[in-house]
């Protein structure tokens, strides 16, 4: 007798979505039995972006809303500006906070800064510094920061912190886990050309997106579960856009670090990856911030699924709210 069944197409599942499911499931086999008996050590990996970086904090308030506290924490440029504070002990939605005191209208910050992309007014703290291997001068807006965190050096921080810098003339990887806290945050956010390199112990260090712009394997030892938030995004010219030679060159760094990664994802992933879509938001776009954290709502539900799917994992912290579905 002829078999009239039908068979269902197989269902056809992103590089992202494979990755996040087929980590999860793994993980649950793991807690099942080598992590009997205790949470599993979480680690945070926090990549860099400029101004999309800002979807780190949604991702953070996620963390909060579940009640897991990351046993380590690397970041790379903006990711290590959110990393730092986030490892000082502001929770997800202080720092948001943090971030809209600073928000001016767009008419506002194209005023800024003579031709300078469109920004936040964290600008004002940022002064020329031609002559000295950089457009800008951050030292301003690190003081500030630092205003913000009680820890100076790593060793004050509430959660272990490894910073992603790359030395200028090899441009290998630096990590910076030990001694004083924001140089080594500065260092990390030197966009070569547009910051001066910053000097420690001998070695000028730039921007870590040009070794490891989102350094989910510095984790990987140390941690049972690594998640990864990628902040890239993704640009496509608009009709008769043409970029100035500061978008330029912010254009080219982002090209390169997102190169670098996705050569690095073909051989290693971390355990959970999320990527918010965020499009065309340029790396000084700052004033976008709540467009930034619209886009990132659904990644922040992607993350939030796959936590729950670890057992012995998610505990929501009282007073938490979750996303709705």
């Amino acid at each position: 007798m002829p078999d009239n069944s039908t068979t269902s197409p197989p269902v056809a599942l992103t590089r992202r979505e494979f990755l996040l499911f087929a980590g999860g499931a793994l993980l649950l086999v793991a807690c099942g039995d080598g992590l009997r008996g205790r949470r599993p050590r979480v680690g945070l990996a926090l990549g860099g972006g400029g101004a999309k970086g800002l979807a780190h904090i949604p991702m953070l308030e996620a963390l909060d809303e579940l009640g897991i506290r990351p046993h380590r924490i690397a970041g790379t440029s903006i990711g290590a500006i959110i990393g730092s504070l986030y490892a000082g002990g502001l929770g997800g939605t202080r720092i948001r906070g943090l971030v809209e005191q600073f928000l001016v209208s767009q008419s506002e910050a194209e005023r800024k800064l003579f031709a300078l992309p469109r920004s936040l007014r964290w600008l004002d703290f940022i002064d020329p510094a031609l002559g000295s291997g950089g457009l800008l001068d951050s030292s301003d807006f690190i003081a500030f920061l630092g205003e913000s965190i009680p820890a100076r050096r790593f060793r004050d921080l509430e959660i272990p912190l490894k910073v992603v810098a790359a030395d200028l003339w090899s441009g290998v990887p630096v990590i910076l886990d030990s001694g004083p806290l924001l140089s080594a945050v500065q260092a990390s956010m030197a966009v070569p050309g547009v910051f001066p390199p910053v000097e420690r112990d001998g070695t000028k260090l730039v921007d870590g997106g040009l070794a490891n712009p989102l350094p989910f394997d510095l984790l990987s030892d140390e941690c049972d579960l690594v998640i990864a938030i990628d902040v890239s995004g993704d640009q496509q010219p608009e009709d008769g856009e043409e970029l100035s030679s500061m978008g330029m060159v912010f254009h080219s760094f982002q090209i390169m670090s997102h190169n670098i990664l996705a050569e690095k994802l073909r051989y290693r992933q971390p355990d959970i990856y999320i990527k918010p879509d965020l499009l065309n938001i340029r790396m000084l776009e700052f004033y976008k911030a709540h467009e930034v954290f619209e886009g990132a709502l659904p990644a922040k539900r992607q993350l939030i699924k796959a936590l729950k799917n670890v057992r012995g994992l998610s505990k929501p912290r009282p007073g938490c709210s979750p996303v709705p579905a």
